[in-house]
């Protein structure tokens, strides 16, 4: 007799039969599907007032790597880990990376960190003194170097930089600066590594933030070129802003280099992945699931999130689970019947086409192709069984908080 899951899944083949959706061709795009998670994901993290620890967080980069496996395992779609520079610095780059793949994982992006430091309160690369910028600078080219050792072919930028007062510095030295900057850092990269920029229209500064919108982000890229691409982090723009218009344009202009999934519920919240606005995040596979049928663009699709209260590795893996279904849900929209109905004015019929596939049930979908991918059906309750949280939880005790706690 088949499973209820079995029954649902041939139930929703059955469904689709007729349509312009091919269950198969499906299928073979969720076992390719990939998601990078954070290092710093991992460890003990908090808000601006309290950091909140718990038992067997990771106790430094290696265990992380530890940590990030067990996601990988279970969802069968993780295999990289992004970095963090100075949390995750370590004296030999070239063993932390032979660990990760050890463990069946890559090192993904390097992020540096230019928010931390005291003497970067009026910023780093846009900073009015010569020196702090040279500082800010170098760090940058250090991570370049990371990259190289570690073998990852990514930097990714975000810059806390701007002002909090009006008259406090001139809004275009202060970009001609991180132009010249990150020209340098551009020209310092392997020819087969990228830049990814980020920006937030806010936090630290108030006032203004020098890379503070997508346009922003850009037009830096733009002059840079080719190899700097703009990245997308959820959390980062103001509560009206239709983010998947803003992919969809960067898409268009050949610059979507990656994401930061998240959500918020206010601002810069980065809450688990599909947790609050579950629809706006499938709206944005829409678009890209269409990009991809256009072209071969790479763009990297990373988590950033700071699990402040939930269990981490669970946490993490409801929002991998979460973008799986977010993308099976985007992959059966019937592409031909919404280009004839958008193409003829028919404006419920197109938006019904989306809802359609919004409703549909891609649990089974997503579980069968996890375990076709050597993971579980069910991650969560598979990882509670393992018995892995409490064997951590004795081993490493309290851990090890992230930079800033």
């Amino acid at each position: 007799m088949k499973s209820t899951d079995e029954r649902s899944y041939d139930a929703l083949a059955e469904s689709l039969s007729g349509t312009g959706v091919d269950v198969a061709s499906v299928e073979e795009r969720l076992r390719a599907q990939r998601v990078e998670t954070p290092s710093w994901g991992y460890g003990d993290t908090g808000t601006r007032f309290a950091v909140f620890p718990q038992r067997g967080v990771p106790r430094d980069p290696f265990e992380k790597m530890a940590d990030a496996a067990q996601v990988h395992g279970l969802t069968g779609i993780c295999p990289s880990v992004a970095i963090h520079i100075p949390w995750d610095r370590v004296d030999d780059y070239g063993g932390l990376k032979g660990h990760a793949e050890s463990l069946g994982l890559r090192i993904g992006a390097v992020n540096p960190n230019l928010f931390q430091e005291a003497e970067y309160k009026l910023g780093s690369v846009c900073h009015p003194d010569p020196g702090v910028r040279r500082r800010a600078t170098d760090h940058l080219l250090e991570c370049v170097e990371v990259a190289k050792e570690t073998g990852s072919d990514v930097i990714s930028l975000w810059f806390a930089d701007g002002t909090n007062y009006a008259g406090q510095d001139s809004f275009t030295e202060r970009r001609h600066r991180m132009v010249e900057s990150l020209s340098e850092v551009y020209g310092a990269m392997p020819e087969d590594m990228r830049m990814l920029l980020e920006y937030k229209p806010y936090e630290p500064a108030f006032y203004h933030t020098d890379i503070a919108d997508w346009g922003a982000a850009l037009t830096v890229c733009q002059r840079l070129g080719e190899r700097a691409e703009v990245l997308v982090d959820l959390g980062h723009h103001a509560k009206e802003v239709n983010i998947e218009y803003v992919v969809a344009l960067l898409l268009d202009e050949g610059r979507l280099g990656g994401f930061h999934f998240n959500n918020r519920k206010y601002g810069d919240d980065d809450l688990i992945v599909g947790s609050i606005n579950p629809f706006e995040l499938f709206l944005i596979y829409v678009e890209l699931v269409e990009a991809e049928e256009r072209s071969d663009t790479r763009i990297d699709y990373m988590i950033d999130q700071t699990h402040n209260i939930e269990p981490k590795i669970e946490a993490m893996l409801l929002s991998v689970m979460n973008l799986q279904e977010a993308y099976a849900k985007a992959l059966l929209v019937d592409r031909t019947a919404l280009a004839e109905a958008q193409r003829s004015g028919d404006v419920l019929g197109a938006h019904r086409l989306l809802l359609d596939a919004y409703a549909t049930d891609v649990r089974p979908l997503c579980a069968k192709v996890r375990e076709d991918l050597g993971g579980a059906s069910d991650p969560i309750a598979t990882f509670k069984e393992s018995g892995y949280a409490e064997k951590m939880a004795q081993e490493r005790g309290e851990g090890a908080g992230a930079g800033w706690s």
